[in-house]
């Protein structure tokens, strides 16, 4: 295949995608990405990038902030809710907005280019490069634990086989949209084969009488608003992805259907699970015995299995690479539509020729995720990234609202009723307030100031349109490097 230049009037500038597109082969062919996902792979998406190290990692701290079994539940099934109704509401705006991208997109149809892209610059930065690191870490400690029985593991082993995984997530997400979705289907059928390992366990156990836990389980329940916002956090983080498909819709087949249809078997699944692994850890151990557990999954398999124990560690190691793999895949696609509409450098927002993946923001994501993890660990990203996601949440479901009141005559395939968005506005906001009000802690200001620091690029760059010419050059020669070429969307 031969790239054809842009024409002089946008050769260096960040193009508008509405108004202009790129041909090949003598103007007859556009360039864009392919609709191969389907409502299994969709799916297999939005549940393979929800059960990752959360569900493995969580239930303690949960449990920590809420003082009992009982409560701590409720937290999980509250969660599961929320995330239930959060992508009942992004259903509906991605069949008013049929374009990639998620949050960032409908932000920017709805509340103009300055939040969009304030949204976009933090999340391309800081939000998924940083939670694709604190997966593949976590992956990495339990891929490698084995090999230093009765010991913690070396951080320098620990760092080199994360990036090791970004370096390979890398490659087969630039390679085919066809095989990072199998891969994501093989790995989710080997994350949900392991947690009904577990399910079954639990239920053996209650069914030999072991109940000492759920005995008084509200006793000593915690009251304090920002413990319960805090535990929310942790479960929450075990939910994160339930809104992957909107970023890759224009990758969908009919997404019309699949989106509502994919949501709505994924996030019951995986809720039902979570509750199930969750009585199932307090069957074979008790709070204390949880709460002491540095890994609860381990703890259980050493428990119940007996030698069978290193089954668990495997099926973490599985679970993690899985999730990490649907997080990188929807957080290049994020990168590359922010840059389509001319909020990063035009060279993101090119796909491969032949393969037809956007490699350039797949390879951008990649590169800052390495960064984090130079510096980076699982434990410190969590309450913060969550932080910064239900801000972002809470914007998108309020342009939701706008347009139910305010716009009801625009097309859509699938309508939620408008009490399910209010509940998640009002759940964004607790969320985001809570902790600050309860417990303010200082790192809280420095992702507010990260956040309107987005402003010293936004106005040279975006608004007035600032390139300085050494850009158009590296432009250039990216491009003729990669073997990439602009893209156009589809016309939906």
């Amino acid at each position: 295949s031969t790239m054809r230049e842009r024409k002089t009037t946008d050769s260096f500038h960040l193009a508008d995608p509405l108004h202009s597109s790129t041909d090949l082969s003598e103007g007859k062919e556009k360039l864009r990405l392919k609709q191969e996902v389907g409502l299994i792979s969709s799916v297999s998406l939005i549940a393979g990038t929800m059960i990752g190290s959360g569900i493995f990692m969580s239930p303690e701290w949960v449990l920590h902030h809420m003082g009992n079994p009982a409560s701590s539940l409720l937290i999980w099934a509250a969660c599961g809710l929320l995330a239930m109704f959060g992508a009942l509401s992004y259903a509906e705006l991605g069949t008013i907005i049929k374009e990639s991208g998620g949050e960032y997109i409908y932000i920017l149809r709805i509340f103009g280019s300055f939040p969009a892209f304030l949204f976009a610059y933090t999340s391309v930065i800081l939000v998924r490069p940083a939670g694709l690191a604190a997966v593949c870490l976590s992956f990495a400690e339990y891929a490698i634990a084995p090999f230093y029985p009765g010991c913690s593991s070396p951080q320098v082993a620990v760092k080199c086989t994360a990036a090791a995984c970004i370096l390979i997530l890398t490659i087969i997400n630039c390679l085919n949209v066809r095989l990072a979705t199998s891969v994501m289907n093989i790995f989710t059928a080997a994350k949900l084969l392991a947690l009904l390992v577990i399910v079954v366990g639990g239920l053996v156990l209650l069914a030999n009488g072991q109940t000492q836990s759920f005995q008084n389980g509200f006793q000593g329940t915690t009251a304090g608003i920002g413990a319960v916002g805090v535990a929310f956090y942790q479960g929450l983080w075990s939910y994160d992805g339930w809104n992957n498909l909107n970023y890759v819709t224009e990758e969908l087949k009919k997404p019309e259907v699949t989106l509502p249809r994919a949501l709505m078997i994924a996030i019951p699944l995986v809720t039902c699970l979570y509750l199930l692994v969750n009585v199932s850890y307090l069957a074979a151990m008790t709070p204390s015995e949880l709460l002491s557990s540095g890994a609860v999954a381990v703890t259980w398999g050493d428990k119940v299995l007996g030698s069978w124990a290193w089954l668990i560690s495997l099926s973490v190691a599985l679970s993690t690479f899985g999730s990490s793999n649907g997080t990188f895949f929807s957080g290049g696609r994020v990168c590359y539509i922010a840059a389509r509409e001319g909020h990063l450098p035009d060279i993101l927002s090119m796909a491969h020729v032949r393969c037809l993946t956007p490699s350039p923001a797949l390879l951008f994501t990649s590169a800052m995720s390495l960064i984090m993890i130079i510096s980076g660990s699982f434990t410190s990203i969590v309450n913060f990234f969550s932080f910064i996601a239900w801000l972002f949440y809470g914007m998108t479901i309020s342009g939701l609202l706008y347009l139910k009141i305010k716009k009801p005559e625009l097309p859509r395939s699938y309508k939620v009723p408008i009490i399910i968005p209010i509940i998640v506005l009002v759940a964004a906001v607790y969320l985001v307030l809570a902790p600050i009000i309860d417990q303010p802690q200082i790192e809280i200001l420095y992702i507010v100031l990260f956040i309107f620091s987005g402003i010293i690029f936004y106005f040279p760059l975006v608004h007035f349109k600032y390139h300085p010419r050494c850009l158009q050059r590296v432009t250039l020669y990216l491009q003729l490097l990669l073997e990439v070429a602009p893209t156009t969307r589809d016309a939906n």
